[in-house]
């Protein structure tokens, strides 16, 4: 299938009303019928600010966050149509992707 990467960036402790960024991004997703979505915590970063953020050992409010997920175009649409609505502020990388499932009848490897 033809979509997209989408990779937002946040941080642990920003938050959209009850739910951190990540865990709204991931509830949205589900809602719209995103088959999946990973949250991968980093060590450490910066941001457009310049400001170096990091986990530390009790405190991981400012940890880094990325929210990964493959998208249809259409599902892209709706995503993005939704965190416009919500007037949400979230970097984010999109990247033209193929991606499946290994093993489908219609699955390539690549090889023409």
């Amino acid at each position: 299938m033809q979509g997209y990467q989408i990779v937002f960036f946040t941080q642990q402790e920003r938050s959209h009303g009850a739910l951190s960024v990540a865990e709204w991004l991931l509830a949205t997703a589900r809602a719209l019928g995103i088959k999946g979505a990973t949250v991968s915590a980093a060590q450490g970063g910066y941001g457009r600010d310049g400001a170096y953020r990091t986990t530390r050992f009790f405190e991981t409010g400012e940890q880094p966050v990325e929210v990964t997920m493959a998208v249809s175009p259409e599902h892209c649409r709706l995503l993005f149509e939704r965190i416009r609505a919500e007037k949400m502020q979230i970097f984010y990388v999109k990247i033209p992707a193929e991606f499946g499932l290994t093993g489908e009848a219609d699955a390539t490897d690549g090889a023409e």
